[in-house]
């Protein structure tokens, strides 16, 4: 079931409920696109209320970005953070549009993210903790060029965070992904952090213990 309504091209898995359930938002991560992540979809909690979200930069020859990455190696690589917040504020956006949409809870909202789909959960759930309840954070990492300054002053207290990595990422460097925990408490979010020895993907074992987290917290 596809939808161009709202502003993000997305697909769709309705709830067991008819109303009031739980919210899953899929963001895939660089150069894939809304079908890469939903392939989880049918061995989730059957009463979450699944998007999954194309992001808004199509690429070529296949494929969509959040935001541009630079691989020119005399600049090194870098990250376009204009894109990536303005990323950040239209999923902030698509979260109001598919509370208004959907049948589902807007104070239940989980953002499950893969890479650069991490990245962004981890930009929308700081900026807007009020749109949010839990993220699942897949091989990425806090980029702090798009979250507030003022967040010590934010109420996070009802969020929650799954934190894994491959401990072999190629892609994104495993100490990266270690900043998270420090960071994380020191701002007292409730979270979790495991490593997988697998590279920039998730095991089979990393799913299980997501799904486990999850159905705990919807």
């Amino acid at each position: 079931m596809e939808h161009n309504t709202l502003s993000l091209h997305h697909i769709v898995r309705k709830s067991s409920l008819d109303e009031n359930a739980p919210l899953l938002i899929m963001l895939h991560g660089y150069g894939s696109d809304e079908n890469d992540l939903f392939s989880f979809a049918s061995e989730l909690p059957e009463e979450l209320f699944v998007i999954s979200l194309r992001a808004p930069y199509p690429m070529k020859p296949f494929g969509n970005a959040w935001y541009a990455i630079n691989f020119d190696a005399e600049k090194g690589k870098w990250s376009d953070n204009k894109q990536a917040a303005d990323s950040r504020d239209l999923i902030a956006k698509f979260i109001d549009e598919a509370v208004a949409s959907y049948p589902v809870n807007k104070d239940n909202v989980t953002l499950l993210g893969f890479s650069q789909g991490t990245i962004l959960s981890y930009a929308v759930a700081l900026t807007y903790p009020e749109k949010v309840k839990n993220v699942i954070a897949l091989s990425g990492y806090i980029n702090q060029d798009i979250i507030p300054e003022n967040k010590d002053t934010s109420n996070y207290s009802h969020l929650a965070f799954y934190c894994s990595h491959g401990s072999v990422d190629q892609v994104i460097p495993v100490d990266w992904a270690r900043q998270t925990p420090p960071f994380l408490s020191k701002l007292d979010i409730n979270h979790q952090y495991n490593e997988f020895p697998v590279g920039h993907g998730v095991a089979p074992q990393n799913f299980y213990e997501f799904r486990k987290w999850l159905a705990k917290r919807i």
